[in-house]
């Protein structure tokens, strides 16, 4: 019982930047790595839509994992 709450905890966070990802991705794809270049670099669309792919796939795997916990 204390595990699962201890996975709930530290999964808050997870969902948060995975969230963040899916509806931002350009603002997450340069997430601490602004500052190395003098302008915004442009990102392509291939990059955006694997961020995207990649998060939302993220969260129903961790969801999944989480039910499986919960009801076993």
């Amino acid at each position: 019982m204390a595990g699962i709450f201890v996975f709930f905890v530290f999964m808050i966070p997870m969902y948060g930047v995975l969230i963040w990802t899916y509806f931002c991705p350009e603002d997450s794809l340069l997430w601490g790595k602004r500052w190395m270049y003098k302008e915004e670099p442009e990102i392509s669309n291939s990059a955006i839509r694997f961020a995207k792919v990649s998060s939302l796939t993220a969260i129903v795997v961790l969801t999944i994992i989480f039910g499986v916990l919960i009801f076993s």
